[in-house]
């Protein structure tokens, strides 16, 4: 095959239903079985399936009720973020010892910067070979697009899901993305997409064909940007990656205090936020930390190590939990802050393994909010 010279060569790689490939991987019993990893009680959500259960119509995101329904016999497993995390590990290794520029999009999904390696190797050939070297030293199985953008790299990998490779050719992103529906471009979410069949619009082909500015008045800035998805247009860069050990945030008040109640607020507030900015990142965190100065200026904290999340409400519990251990009564405070630590990639939308779908619908809602009007917008209250 006549390898193609992209002006632009991004590489995208996904490993299939990662969470059940870990687990397959620990326990071979479980292969070619209907697998679902998710939230055991019937008020959980599927946070991952194995293609045997998807055959029965179980999807990510799916109440753990109704996926039941639909397979019985699936087997139900809580799930092991530090296991996932490790592999992932293991992958993002393979990649930066050959990769020029590389960016981890979450847990299970890279993209990788080739221009201009097509003067030295073609980059069709290095990218199927990397796939292989990464699915013969970890054991996971990985799909492949190679485009001139990030958006089609992303498309192509998922067409050819599960263990597939794809190759769009320069100048072919437009007639490759036509067909498809346009819920396929990664920005365009459930409602999105409701929104644009309402107007007729179910391809990327006549998604392509809608005036931008029609797009723009019904969507703002998102209507340009599906637009030029739709075309197969995308100029977005592939961020390096950096490895961010924590994020934190702390607050000096105006006058000391021994309000306890106003104490437990400001921690909430602190907490919600910083949860917020987990998810923006595609973060989770295993360590909380509560920081608190009192009015002579002594200065103590505490962590504890939680089970991989990026929700307001485990973190909420833990950070105010850990406030209580450290408050001495009667004695004004200065300063409190929450910080979280040993972050690892990762999706927080299911809150992995325990949320339940009326959580999710209520931080889509509040991180919506955020998104418009800042992060400190709306967050949670509580009882004291």
């Amino acid at each position: 095959m006549e390898t193609p010279v992209f002006d632009r060569s991004v590489l995208h790689l996904d490993l299939d239903a990662f969470f059940v490939a870990v687990e397959q991987l620990r326990n071979d019993n479980l292969r070619g079985k209907p697998l679902i990893i998710g939230g055991s009680s019937n008020r959980g959500v599927v946070a991952s399936c194995s293609y045997e259960a998807r055959a029965f119509g179980v999807r990510s995101a799916m109440p753990m009720k109704q996926a039941l329904q639909l397979c019985p016999d699936a087997l139900v497993l809580k799930g092991d973020m530090e296991a996932y995390s490790k592999h992932s590990s293991l992958v993002r290794e393979v990649i930066a010892e050959q990769a020029p520029l590389f960016e981890q999009a979450s847990i299970d999904e890279f993209y990788l910067d080739l221009t201009g390696m097509d003067k030295y190797i073609g980059c069709w050939k290095w990218s199927t070979e990397l796939r292989e070297r990464i699915i013969r030293e970890t054991g996971l199985p990985l799909s492949l697009g190679l485009s001139a953008n990030k958006t089609v790299s992303k498309v192509g990998a998922g067409e050819v899901k599960p263990n597939g490779t794809k190759l769009v050719p320069a100048g072919m992103e437009k007639s490759f993305l036509a067909p498809l529906p346009v819920g396929k471009i990664p920005s365009i979410g459930r409602e999105t997409e409701r929104r644009l069949a309402l107007m007729g619009v179910r391809t990327c082909q006549t998604l392509s064909e809608v005036p931008p500015r029609l797009l723009q008045r019904e969507f703002g800035k998102h209507g340009l940007i599906m637009w030029k998805k739709a075309n197969g247009e995308d100029d977005s860069p592939v961020v390096p990656y950096r490895e961010q050990d924590s994020i934190s945030g702390e607050r000096t008040f105006h006058a000391d205090t021994i309000d306890v109640r106003y104490l437990h607020d400001q921690i909430r507030q602190q907490t919600s936020q910083l949860a917020y900015e987990l998810r923006a990142l595609g973060k989770l965190t295993a360590c909380v930390t509560v920081k608190l100065r009192y009015s002579d200026f002594n200065t103590f904290t505490r962590q504890t190590r939680i089970a991989y999340t990026a929700q307001d409400v485990p973190l909420i519990e833990h950070a105010l939990a850990l406030f209580d251990r450290l408050y001495e009564r009667r004695q004004a405070v200065r300063l409190v802050g929450v910080r979280f630590s040993e972050l690892v990639p990762g999706s927080s939308q299911l809150n992995l393994f325990d949320d339940t779908g009326k959580e999710s619908r209520l931080l889509e809602a509040m991180d919506k909010i955020r998104d418009r009007f800042g992060k400190g917008a709306v967050w949670r209250g509580g009882k004291g």
